[in-house]
């Protein structure tokens, strides 16, 4: 299957059981949103490239950031049925669902504490993201909050936050915790920067990855994505038990 570097027969056998990716559970598509997809004609163009390398479902997952990106479900939902309106003018064959990349601020405590329903995707998934400086000082507070009220928490790729690239063992704390892991597919091909492609490859080494997203906002990101396709650890990542085949 990967011809370009030297396997063991036990890679081999692991490689030949590799189930190609074809539901993306992290992306920035819909337009005018977030810092994703500024217009329909940019939605069109990502998931026309994403449906070209094989994904037959999408899930977005705009940002919802405090003050920033004060995305509701109304908004969101309503961009969805837009650009879903959109793609069937066009013929493709594509599902697309919507979520919501959360951002572990003050705004995201009151959403949990106050009980407000959260945008989720597959079997309650509820996708977060942090400060990629500093560590949030109210994780454990939200993780529990997200548990207690029947979610799934994901953070969304843990190789991109600083404060983990010297403290593996951080992660492995939250992974214990019961917290899933996504890492982004970009990331192994150092997209990002070398220390997030390196704990991105000791999450695969480790099988801490429980979904692969593209974290797709534009065609730069889409023509990462064919680099990485070609990297030795997007073959190893195919052969991890991911929950993008279940969704």
């Amino acid at each position: 299957m990967i011809s370009f570097f030297k396997k063991s027969a036990k890679e081999e056998n692991a490689y030949l059981k590799a189930i190609p990716l074809v539901a993306d559970m992290h992306s920035h598509i819909l337009p005018g949103i977030d810092d994703g997809a500024k217009n329909m004609e940019q939605s069109l163009a990502l998931i026309g490239e994403l449906i070209d390398m094989g994904y037959r479902k999408l899930t977005a997952t705009p940002h919802i950031m405090g003050d920033f990106y004060k995305n509701t479900p109304a908004i969101i939902h309503e961009k969805l049925i837009k650009v879903q309106l959109a793609v069937n003018q066009k013929g493709w064959n594509i599902e697309l669902k919507a979520a919501a990349e959360y951002y572990l601020d003050e705004w995201f405590m009151e959403k949990l504490r106050r009980e407000e329903p959260m945008l989720t995707f597959g079997n309650n998934y509820v996708l977060f993201e942090t400060s990629y400086i500093n560590p949030p000082v109210q994780l454990q507070e939200a993780i529990f909050l997200m548990k207690s009220q029947g979610y799934k928490p994901v953070l969304a790729h843990p190789e991109r936050y600083i404060y983990f690239h010297d403290n593996f063992s951080k992660i492995r704390e939250i992974y214990e915790m019961g917290v899933l892991l996504q890492i982004n597919i970009n990331s192994l091909s150092g997209y990002y920067s070398v220390p997030a492609q390196v704990i991105a490859e000791k999450l695969v080494d480790n099988r801490m990855v429980h979904f692969a997203g593209t974290d797709c906002h534009s065609l730069k990101h889409i023509q990462s994505l064919h680099l990485a396709q070609s990297k030795k650890y997007y073959a190893k990542l195919l052969t991890l038990d991911l929950l993008n085949h279940i969704l």
